[in-house]
């Protein structure tokens, strides 16, 4: 997820104004889907909606948008079409969840926000316990309270939650010590080359075994080479996503190019 410019303190009174069904929104955009696999079953843990233009233009083209006057009705509309899009897709066809990314600082009530995404899920027949909500430590946190909030609320009612990009950003380990997500997500910069660095391995190594004891699923990102992935299933990474994999799908879920595949025809 590509993080936005700094969001404006979260609005502490009056209505939400992201809860309005994406008004003061003036531009279109849509979706592409990148699946996260379980390489040891071999099936699709879940897909990742990632923001294109109407076109599948970049993200960059619609996140540079984006401002303090619609960062809430993007925040909103980006679940919707998120949910939309997947189902339109084929994703009540297979058992794999459905990953969106999520601003907390758009979120004003985590209770109040999420009920425009219940509609949706249930208009659509997607059970929401098929939801998963992600959001980027490289987001700036404004308020850390707010956020483990929102995390709380999340998981009671029964979505998965999960950290991206970890291991960059702005709070680190300090980030997970205030709240446990269901889910990380490794940082590529992690992953990039871990079959010929040390440090690497250690540091990815060191990172299992905590999420482990904490009870957290880890999901290795970016994952671009079959040296790579070799190193990770070494480490006993189990949940994995990258190019190596599959590349994103404008509107569609795509097919995953399986590494013992891809480690036979070497």
């Amino acid at each position: 997820m590509i993080p936005l410019p700094n969001q404006p303190a979260i609005p502490r009174v009056g209505g939400c104004v992201g809860c309005r069904d994406g008004a003061g929104l003036s531009f279109a955009f849509s979706m592409a889907f990148q699946p996260i696999v379980d390489v040891e079953t071999e099936t699709v843990f879940a897909y990742e909606a990632l923001v294109r233009g109407p076109e599948g233009q970049s993200a960059a083209s619609v996140l540079g948008q984006v401002d303090a006057d619609n960062l809430y009705a993007f925040d909103q509309q980006c679940r919707v079409r998120a949910i939309e899009a997947s189902v339109k897709a084929g994703l009540l066809d297979t058992a794999a969840r459905l990953s969106i990314n999520f601003l907390p600082n758009a979120v004003y009530s985590p209770a109040a926000c999420i009920q425009l995404t219940l509609k949706t899920a249930g208009a659509v027949g997607l059970p929401t316990d098929r939801l998963i909500f992600e959001f980027t430590e490289n987001e700036e946190m404004l308020d850390p309270a707010h956020v483990a909030n929102i995390i709380a609320t999340y998981q009671k009612m029964g979505f998965g939650t999960a950290l991206d990009d970890f291991g960059a950003g702005h709070a680190g380990l300090n980030l997970l010590a205030r709240f446990q997500p269901d889910i990380i997500k490794l940082d590529m910069e992690l992953i990039r080359d871990i079959d010929t660095s040390l440090p690497r391995r250690m540091i990815v190594e060191g990172m299992l075994r905590m999420c482990t004891a904490l009870g957290i699923t880890v999901i290795a990102e970016g994952v671009e080479t079959l040296g790579e992935y070799e190193a990770l299933r070494a480490l006993g990474v189990r949940y994995i996503q990258g190019y190596l994999l599959a590349k994103p799908a404008f509107e569609a879920l795509p097919v995953v190019n399986w590494p013992t595949k891809q480690l036979i025809a070497v």
